[in-house]
């Protein structure tokens, strides 16, 4: 026990202790990392979760991408669903990555299963820059025309 560190070793200096103690088993690696706990009846416990966490921070790498965003809010579904009361809100998030501010207006256009919004500037609709065909392939396919025979 006496080689054992008081504080787990982190960094350069776990990496440097885990390349020095290869050829001993990762249990007893860990245990001479510091990485050992004594439980309620004085056994040592090692703690080969926080050990392997440890290693791969000295390294450079996380299992965790959860840990750079900052957990607040929701992430947008690009979904909306109509409300009990019949309205159709779009949320600030979708508002905000179209770059649209307060007072915008659109006028509707409604498709078979869609709906386009074209914006309105000096009551005027503007028009997208690209050609946009009648009805789209994918609300098309899968139905077949009538024949007059058949």
């Amino acid at each position: 026990m006496s080689d054992i560190p008081p504080q787990p070793l982190t960094g350069k200096a776990l990496l440097q202790k885990v390349e020095a103690l290869g050829h001993l088993p990762r249990r007893e690696t860990a245990k001479r990392c510091g990485y050992v706990t004594m439980t309620k009846t004085n056994k040592p416990r090692v703690n080969l979760n926080e050990f392997y966490d440890a290693v791969l921070a000295a390294k450079g790498l996380s299992l965790s991408p959860s840990s750079s965003r900052d957990k607040r809010g929701r992430e947008p579904t690009f979904r909306v669903s109509v409300h009990k009361n019949g309205q159709l809100i779009i949320g600030s998030a979708y508002t905000e990555k179209m770059n649209l501010k307060p007072g915008d207006e659109f006028e509707i256009q409604l498709g078979y299963k869609h709906i386009h919004l074209k914006q309105v500037l000096n009551g005027q609709v503007v028009e997208e820059s690209t050609p946009s065909k009648e009805a789209s392939p994918k609300a098309t396919r899968g139905r077949r025309k009538k024949t007059a025979g058949a």
